[in-house]
């Protein structure tokens, strides 16, 4: 997928519906049991309209949004300001994160990881290596295999991610999970209570 498709297809997201199918309007509960084992200062990449950003900044955490569009990091800061917490969020290309010259102790990636090619897989896990200093960690929740047919996202399997996180990661835990949706709106065509998902743990070493 290219840069100008992918921008297409997610605007058309944002555009078409009341609200993307992923926007569910609250962090998701994979991110939420886990929320005790992620860092203090934190990078939501693929922030979307900030739902997680938001929920972890809540807690205390120092938290940057990126996406690499407009209109999710507007509504984002709205969000944020809605509810009188204090996040910042910034509209940025996935692939240019390892250039922010801030770092930080966790990486929350909901719904990205597997929006990308074989390429840009390597690109992005690159990226996340410049960004993450030894002992940092990153969390993914991404569609897996086991999520039948072929509407919707990527399907990644367990094996994919061990690759991808082969070289410079320990990879703490990779455990089934759900990628709950928005029923009833275009795009949320998926498993009963929410599509077949993986949630993924990494650590830089």
């Amino acid at each position: 997928m290219t840069d100008s498709t992918a921008e297409a297809r997610f605007s058309d997201y944002y555009a078409a519906t009341p609200r993307p199918p992923w926007d569910i309007g609250r962090p998701q509960a994979a991110f939420v049991a886990s929320a005790e084992r992620i860092g203090p200062r934190v990078l939501d990449i693929g922030c979307g309209t900030g739902d997680l950003a938001i929920w972890l900044a809540g807690q205390g955490r120092a938290v940057t949004g990126v996406d690499f569009l407009s209109e999710p990091i507007e509504r984002a800061r709205a969000k944020a300001a809605a509810a009188a917490v204090e996040a910042t969020f910034l509209q940025m290309d996935a692939l240019a994160v390892g250039e922010i010259p801030e770092r930080f102790d966790a990486v929350a990636d909901c719904g990205l990881f597997h929006t990308f090619d074989d390429a840009g897989r390597a690109a992005y896990v690159a990226a996340l290596a410049k960004l993450l200093e030894p002992g940092a960690r990153a969390f993914l929740l991404c569609f897996s295999t086991a999520e039948p047919g072929d509407h919707g996202p990527r399907r990644v399997s367990e094996a994919e991610i061990r690759a991808a996180f082969n070289v410079g990661w320990e990879i703490e835990s990779i455990e089934p999970a759900r990628f709950e949706v928005v029923p009833g709106i275009p795009g949320a065509e998926f498993s009963p209570g929410g599509a077949q998902a993986w949630f993924t743990q990494v650590r830089r070493v």
